[in-house]
């Protein structure tokens, strides 16, 4: 196999999609924010598509465009990553990603724990339920005026139990991920750690 592979994993606004990101700049690695592909199919999903034919069809234009961090997308996102059919249809474009010969680093739900097991980095970004609501509603409320606080939370809520329930690939820690919790963090102070942890393992 080539490549070296950081696999990060956690719940919804802990902050693994922008320390995704700075770790991907960092090291020059490639980088997928899987949950698109999930937002994407979901998306789709809306405009009446049905959800296995949407997954099986998503092309790489598909991951970009308005309305992929909507409120409403989320949730439908995360309906159709608990079914089967579409996580199976998603699996092998993330798998061959991840071993691309110059690194990569994906971020998600299952990465460490489906996707890619073998992945040489496995890191899982928590952070309290509070701050990720809090988190969330400032990122969301300025293009939603009427948005509160409750709303984002319940959403959170709904969000973290169906991840965390769902037979195929459920929302957990895989057995040797680092955990990584950005409750009292700054995202500088986040990408930090990840840094070293990565590249201690990339040293050994």
């Amino acid at each position: 196999m080539s490549g070296f592979t950081v696999a990060i994993d956690g719940p919804a606004a802990a902050g693994k999609g922008t320390i995704a990101r700075e770790v991907a700049a960092h090291f020059g690695f490639a980088h997928l924010d899987t949950g698109l592909l999930y937002r994407a199919t979901g998306r789709r999903v809306l405009a009446g598509e049905d959800p296995i034919a949407a997954a099986q069809a998503l092309a790489p234009q598909d991951l970009q465009g308005e309305g992929l961090r909507s409120g409403e997308v989320a949730q439908a996102a995360s309906k159709v990553a608990a079914i089967p059919e579409v996580r199976a249809a998603l699996l092998e474009f993330q798998r061959r990603f991840a071993r691309l010969p110059g690194g990569a680093v994906l971020d998600g739900r299952d990465i460490g724990t489906v996707i890619c097991p073998d992945a040489e980095v496995k890191l899982f970004v928590t952070a309290s339920d509070d701050v990720r609501a809090a988190r969330r509603f400032l990122e969301l409320s300025p293009k939603n005026p009427d948005l509160t606080l409750e709303q984002v939370q319940a959403d959170l809520a709904a969000r973290d139990a169906r991840d965390a329930a769902r037979d195929t690939a459920p929302l957990k820690p895989a057995e040797d991920a680092v955990m990584l919790d950005t409750t009292e963090l700054g995202i500088d102070e986040a990408v930090a750690a990840a840094v070293a942890e990565i590249s201690a393992r990339r040293a050994g």
